[in-house]
């Protein structure tokens, strides 16, 4: 439960909002954000569209963040959604540049702060691990020898936190995961075939407000370091291998598999099984789209650009492959 009050102004002023009515309640008290079903009169819901918009309007709810395109096609028009006339000073309405990301700053602020730390009786805390404060430990986690943990973060049930690693504040490392890990390197002898196992002695570094998924995995750098940047947030089922370095802001989806000594740049985006080989180089902003895949030793520039298919290539040209292999396809069948 929430146990945050916030009155509607305050919360106008958080998400730098403007009110439709002219005299609106801003001294009514909001406590949780809600889905449009249910929603109660201390609650706030985000319309991003017109058909949201209709059922917010038709619920209890205290407060509704509308999106600035919405309000301007179809409230300042005056041709509601259905073919209503919108109630234009509905003193619920709050216009918002961007609803969903208003929304989400108001499930932060509304969020119950955590007071004290809160460790699980089986977890499993080596007495060199340096501590910060309001931490939260699940069950049976493991937190191991020399590891620096910031304040406010959470590392949930089952997750591993190995020798040395360094965790920024407000970091949640969700169920399962491995941070720390020894990377995926060996010397072959040339004569017998032996595979030896290069040394993994460097170290992980997590920034601040980074969010790690259910059983994703990241090694630690063989001599120097793995370095995930701040605000960093990555899906369930991640692998990321040794001495990469992910800059800031950036996203990775399920499945994403990212080989030793790759660099991914502020900004990039990552969809679902996107898999990249050892030394790559994604530039900043760019876009890799769902299971594309980018050969050893290639870079891809940005800012914004988005690539696809195996090999990663620019959308343009990714399509127009498409079109020429499905051309060849009809040919055959003539």
């Amino acid at each position: 439960m929430n146990a945050r009050v916030l009155s509607k102004g305050e919360i106008a002023e958080l998400v730098g909002g403007r009110w439709v009515a002219s005299e609106p309640r801003v001294e009514d008290a909001i406590t949780q954000v809600s889905g449009l079903e249910g929603a109660t009169a201390d609650a706030v819901v985000f319309a991003g569209d017109e058909r949201m918009l209709e059922q917010a309007m038709a619920s209890q709810t205290g407060l509704i963040l509308v999106g600035e395109r919405v309000w301007k096609t179809v409230c300042a028009e005056g041709s509601g959604p259905k073919g209503r006339t919108p109630r234009n000073t509905d003193s619920r309405l709050l216009v918002v540049k961007d609803p969903r990301f208003a929304f989400a700053l108001c499930g932060k602020a509304l969020r119950r702060p955590r007071m004290g730390s809160e460790v699980h009786p089986s977890a499993v805390v080596d007495p060199s691990a340096r501590l910060g404060e309001r931490l939260k430990i699940g069950a049976r986690a493991v937190i191991e020898a020399d590891v620096t943990l910031g304040d406010d973060v959470e590392v949930a049930a089952g997750a591993v936190i190995l020798e040395g690693v360094v965790i920024g504040s407000r970091v949640v490392v969700q169920a399962g995961a491995v941070l720390g890990a020894i990377g995926f390197g060996y010397a072959r002898n040339p004569q017998t075939g032996e595979h030896l196992l290069f040394p993994q002695q460097g170290k992980l570094v997590i920034e601040d407000d980074v969010e790690v998924g259910a059983n994703t995995t990241i090694d630690r750098g063989a001599l120097g370091e793995t370095r995930i940047g701040q605000g960093t947030k990555i899906d369930d089922q991640v692998h990321i291998g040794h001495n990469c370095r992910i800059g800031k802001n950036v996203l990775m989806a399920s499945q994403v598999g990212i080989s030793g000594s790759c660099v991914v740049e502020d900004g990039a985006v990552l969809a679902g099984q996107v898999g990249l080989g050892d030394h790559v180089h994604i530039g900043p902003g760019v876009i890799l789209g769902g299971a594309s895949g980018v050969f050893p030793g290639k870079h891809l520039v940005g800012p914004g650009q988005m690539f696809m298919g195996v090999p990663a290539e620019p959308l343009k040209e990714y399509l127009k492959t498409v079109a020429r292999v499905r051309r060849l396809k009809d040919k055959d069948r003539e």
